[in-house]
């Protein structure tokens, strides 16, 4: 041993444990105590790379790796130092590109100190710098006054300078180059003149107004706030909406359960049926209840008044015993059990599937597998905004490399899962200004409550990720992308996508950061079959809850065949006409082209198969948290 001095303490770290209870008191150090001499000894199976990399990382490291993610929040500090050190040691050999940042700096300088002297003739000069399109900070007249309209100014092209520093440096890899941009802009969007009372004209003009009462309200709001994230409760208004009383509501029985899911039956609310089930695979990323939100735009309402015998897959959320779940049993216990008893209660008949998100990926994987073992249990599958090709996975890719995977690996060696609000503040951070600085503004100086709406409740009741599934899915198909390029193994064996032969309807977002559209769209290279394309407005949940009726919505949808050329996305984009209102109906035109005659509702789960009724929709594993 390197350091002698801690084989003592090593070895009697059970006795010490026992009595000391450090797990209870400070979590990171639990993992001191646990699976020492496995993490050490136990030896790898043969060819699995991800298990020889764990087994034989010492414990020592991840206990520390755990320990400073509480002060680095989950980031990685020795990513973070690759990434800067690429880019400052190329900045630092590029002479030309400093005389290039020095002269638009003297620029900037230069213009700006124009238009404050034209402001002081003028107060009516244009602006020299315009915000971004997406950046509505700065859009109030407010700002136009001095000196705001120095303030704001100043601070626009401070960061346009800092993206034109940290971007265009050659030789920096595009990964580093996005991380040190990405991370740059969140140092930047900290300070901006908008977050800050005295620097906000439109705050101070509340607060004279209100005569400081707005703070006062903050205040408050603030206190309630720390103490329900101290007790693990809800955000505010989250209690007006109950899941069973306003939230998934659609009636419905819960027909089997084992330790991964639940899987709801839904009652028929027409008197004949399409002879076809549909199985709805949500993501266990999220609850199922947001494809049955309220009964106005319940996914799941819509096609069961419309003659479709529904299903829906209801997972359990992880706890620590479930550390060892992995993606395999996601697919066998979880997806693969749910098709077995959906053909246990309409027998015969092959099953309209659906995925969304994760849960989308899985049932790709699945109906690969399915196909390779001939197994013709599918008559069609629907994707909705789920990734099979991670080549282009969008700004979350910025969280994923082989420093950060590692790191994160660790920390949920040590919790046994990835926790919800390690999840939420990676997804908040790529939208900061919306998502974080604007509900803050608007909680603690404005002192105004948002109202919440059943999204924004479904979307404060996150789950957890258990620790080898998570760490399977980011390793094999985020960062290797091993599902699209054929490496991905279900029974021992690779699956390849091209055996997919059933019909696809597949969902894309425009604003989707989680699945960006142009990476969903690729399911069309590695598939053989005919897919049917649409994109629609909206981002990654918001665009899936589409009802129809509902205000500002457009879709494009496009039909290609399996021996059709393929149609890269940008002129697919050109190309393809935008049709105004919900793609739902659309959806549901070709779900019906599909499916077989009307034909009497199956009965509630199968008895004599031992799928008896267990207990009324939505179940027990949606209230867990």
């Amino acid at each position: 041993m390197p350091f002698p001095w801690l084989t003592p303490f090593l070895a009697g770290h059970e006795q010490f444990a026992n009595s000391f209870q450090p797990g209870r008191s400070f979590p990171w150090l639990s993992g001191l105590f646990r699976g020492q001499e496995q993490t050490t000894s136990a030896a790898p199976s043969a060819g699995n790379e991800q298990a020889e990399y764990l087994e034989g990382t010492p414990t020592i490291d991840r206990m520390v790796h755990a320990a400073t993610s509480q002060f680095t929040l989950g980031i990685s500090p020795a990513a973070m130092t690759v990434a800067f050190a690429d880019w400052a040691t190329h900045l630092a050999w590029a002479p030309g590109k400093q005389h290039v940042l020095l002269t638009k700096a003297l620029r900037k300088a230069a213009r700006f100190d124009t238009y404050a002297a034209r402001c002081a003739a003028d107060p009516n000069t244009p602006c020299c710098i315009e915000p971004l399109p997406q950046d509505k900070r700065f859009r109030a007249p407010a700002w136009q006054r001095w000196p705001y309209n120095l303030i704001h100014q100043s601070f626009l092209l401070t960061q346009q300078w800092w993206h034109n520093a940290t971007t265009g440096v050659r030789g920096v890899s595009p990964h580093h180059e996005n991380v040190v941009n990405f991370v740059t802009r969140q140092m930047l969007d900290v300070f901006a003149p908008s977050n800050f009372l005295l620097t906000n004209p439109e705050l101070l003009e509340i607060t004279e107004k209100e005569g400081g009462q707005n703070l006062v309200r903050g205040a408050v709001n603030f206190v309630e706030d720390w103490e329900r994230a101290i007790a693990g409760r809800p955000p505010m208004g989250a209690e007006s909406l109950q899941i069973g009383r306003d939230l998934a509501v659609t009636q419905g029985k819960v027909i089997y359960r084992n330790r991964l899911m639940e899987l709801i039956q839904y009652e028929p609310s027409t008197k004949n049926v399409y002879a076809e089930p549909v199985l709805m695979v949500p993501a266990w990323i999220m609850k199922y209840y947001i494809l049955d939100l309220s009964p106005a735009n319940s996914l799941v309402r819509y096609l069961v008044d419309r003659g479709h015998t529904v299903f829906m897959i209801s997972w359990r959320n992880p706890g620590v015993e479930d550390r060892d779940l992995s993606m395999e049993d996601y697919r066998r216990l979880g997806l693969e059990r749910a098709l077995n008893v959906v053909q246990s209660v309409v027998p015969g008949r092959k099953i309209d599937a659906v995925g969304y998100c994760l849960g989308g990926t899985l049932l790709t994987i699945e109906a690969a597998a399915l196909a390779r073992k001939g197994k013709e249990w599918l008559n069609t599958v629907t994707l909705l905004a789920a990734q099979t090709d991670f080549g282009e996975a969008g700004e979350l890719a910025l969280y994923v490399d082989y420093s950060e995977l590692a790191f994160l690996e660790d920390v949920m060696w040590n919790q046994g899962y990835l926790d919800t609000k390690q999840m939420a503040g990676a997804f908040q951070l790529l939208r900061s200004n919306d998502l974080i600085w604007s509900r803050i503004l608007r909680s603690y100086l404005v002192g105004c409550r948002e109202k919440m709406n059943d999204l924004m409740v479904w979307n404060a009741d996150a789950t957890r990720m258990p620790y080898k599934m998570h760490s399977q899915y980011l390793r094999s198909l985020f960062l290797n992308n091993d599902l699209a390029e054929g490496r991905y193994e279900v029974d021992g064996r690779p699956i390849a996508l091209s055996d997919i032969r059933v019909p696809m309807f597949v969902v894309g977002t425009e604003r989707d950061h989680v699945a960006p559209w142009r990476s969903v769209y690729k399911i069309q290279m590695p598939t053989d079959t005919n897919v049917t394309f649409v994109l629609t407005s909206g981002g990654h949940n918001a665009g899936i809850v589409s009802e129809p009726g509902h205000p500002r919505r457009h879709y494009r949808m496009s039909y290609r065949r399996h021996d059709e050329k393929y149609i890269d996305p940008t002129t697919w984009l050109e190309e393809t006409p935008k049709h105004e209102g919900s793609w739902w109906p659309a959806w549901g035109e070709w779900l019906v082209k599909h499916a077989g005659d009307r034909v009497s509702p199956p009965p509630m789960g199968a008895p004599k198969k031992g799928h008896t009724p267990i207990t009324a929709a939505p179940g027990t594993y949606v209230m867990q948290r």
